[in-house]
């Protein structure tokens, strides 16, 4: 028996040493590439552990378990141990990435991530099921239907949330400042998200809004900015990325591009690889990855220089932090909200065999001025809140097994804003039964946007109740 035992022990870790060469192998790591991979020092004692452990689960689990779904599940405990960001793609969640990057997918619209185990909103995407429903960033989700998200992995939840159009799913919510948890019962239906939306505020002045960075957020966005000039010139503009939990890299870049001038920085990177370390211009071929004519030569020349404010909020997250982080630094935008959330990592999306992938966190973002984002997140120059909907302390670097930040410690988040109440206010008794009405971006109502708006036109800018009894009210700045 032991003879029996060792023997399998043995071709389990031979077998083991063969994939991880071939897996390192698909992954085309630069610096692997250029190594002969048998040459790659192997932990053959920890894999002989692993193999111990394969093998005991094999021949004495209470039921039979597939060698695939044995290693599918090291290798998604490999990777989501590292930190939040990092994970493995099966199958179908390898096709809804690349086709959320299109703009088209079906589910709920909430981007999200793991928080001690339960999932945790990070951002309702505009126009969908979640957004209508009320969900807001830092919910989170502790139950699918009547199942325990607990123990779960992000894909597991992610699935459990997908499905067919017009069936319906029911979520228990639990959200700070609520004294028990809320059930929320959401029908599926196609997403579309559309990443930008603009309109002409008043005469002069325009408001543009990225919701999140696809394949063809620049060019879409050019569009727009387009459409706002030919209404008469304008005397300012409102980026505003609140909510926009990011999206691809050269999305970022094209739309820093678009107000910055050629070849200025817009954010580096820097990892373990050469491929890792880079810095990303406002150049066409970093926004373009090769493909098509440069979108933004048709903007007008103004743009480059019309007087901007970038609104920013704790669900700003990744690339929006980037196009923030480059225009503040530059000194192009006036920054206002409130301190974002803090993502300044960068996953490549390395393809396996059989249509699948893994999710790596190989990078560090770094704004131009060499700041990094990681667990910091962007501070605005102007920290105004929304009175609608306060600041949750919930962000980067509360995750559990955050990518720490290079330059120490993330530290508290930079908020001006008087501490909440102990204890909720009470309700009235019908207050649950009230249909949520989501705030309507650039209205009337939208006080943050509001306050940009004077910003612009050189008038005071507005604290909140709370802020005003806590500092100094803001001085009157001059046009940026």
């Amino acid at each position: 028996m032991r003879t029996t035992m060792g023997t399998k022990v043995k071709q389990i870790v031979l077998v083991l040493i063969g994939v991880v060469a071939g897996v390192a192998l698909s992954l085309n790591f630069s610096a692997v590439a250029q190594r002969d991979v048998s040459r790659l020092p192997l932990p053959i004692e920890d894999l002989r552990s692993f193999a111990e452990v394969f093998g005991a689960i094999k021949s004495g689990y209470v039921e039979p378990v597939e060698d695939k779904k044995l290693i599918t599940g090291a290798i998604n405990g490999m990777l989501t141990d590292l930190d939040p960001h990092s994970a493995y793609l099966d199958q179908e969640a390898f096709k809804e990435l690349q086709v959320g990057t299109q703009g088209e997918f079906g589910g709920l619209g909430i981007e999200v991530s793991m928080e001690d185990g339960f999932v945790k909103v990070v951002s309702p995407i505009e126009d969908s099921p979640a957004f209508r429903a009320g969900l807001k960033p830092n919910d989170l989700i502790v139950k699918l239907d009547e199942t325990p998200v607990k123990g779960m992995t992000l894909n597991d939840a992610v699935k459990r949330m997908r499905g067919k159009p017009k069936t319906s799913i029911k979520l228990t919510i639990v959200r700070k400042g609520e004294p028990k948890p809320l059930e929320i019962t959401l029908v599926r239906e196609i997403i579309q998200v559309q990443s930008v939306k603009s309109k002409l505020v008043e005469p002069g002045y325009g408001w543009v809004r990225v919701s999140q960075f696809q394949e063809h957020t620049g060019e879409t966005m050019v569009r727009h900015i387009n459409n706002l000039y030919k209404q008469g010139p304008l005397k300012g503009l409102v980026l505003d990325l609140r909510n926009d939990p990011g999206g691809l890299l050269n999305g970022a870049v094209g739309i820093s591009a678009a107000f910055l001038p050629a070849k200025t920085l817009v954010v580096s990177t820097d990892g373990r690889t050469d491929d890792a370390r880079r810095k990303f211009l406002a150049t066409p071929e970093d926004y373009l990855r090769g493909r098509g004519e440069d979108y933004l030569k048709s903007l007008p020349a103004a743009v480059k220089s019309v007087p901007m404010v970038v609104l920013v909020n704790g669900g700003s997250a990744s690339a929006s932090e980037i196009v923030a982080g480059a225009l503040q630094d530059h000194k192009r935008a006036t920054v206002i909200g409130t301190q974002t959330f803090g993502k300044g990592s960068v996953q490549t999306i390395m393809p396996l065999g059989n249509n699948t992938a893994i999710k790596l966190t190989t990078a560090r973002y770094y704004t131009p001025s060499g700041r990094s984002i990681q667990a910091k997140g962007i501070v605005p120059d102007l920290i105004i809140e929304d009175p609608a909907s306060p600041t949750i302390g919930l962000r980067e670097a509360d995750l559990d097994k955050h990518l720490a930040n290079p330059e120490g410690k993330a530290g508290e988040v930079a908020t001006k804003a008087t501490p909440a109440p102990a204890k909720p206010a009470a309700k009235p008794a019908d207050e649950d039964a009230k249909p949520f009405t989501p705030m309507e971006f650039a209205s009337e109502k939208d006080f943050v946007f509001q306050q940009a708006i004077n910003r612009l036109k050189g008038l005071p800018v507005k604290l909140t109740p709370q802020q005003q009894s806590a500092q100094a009210p803001v001085e009157t700045p001059t046009k940026n």
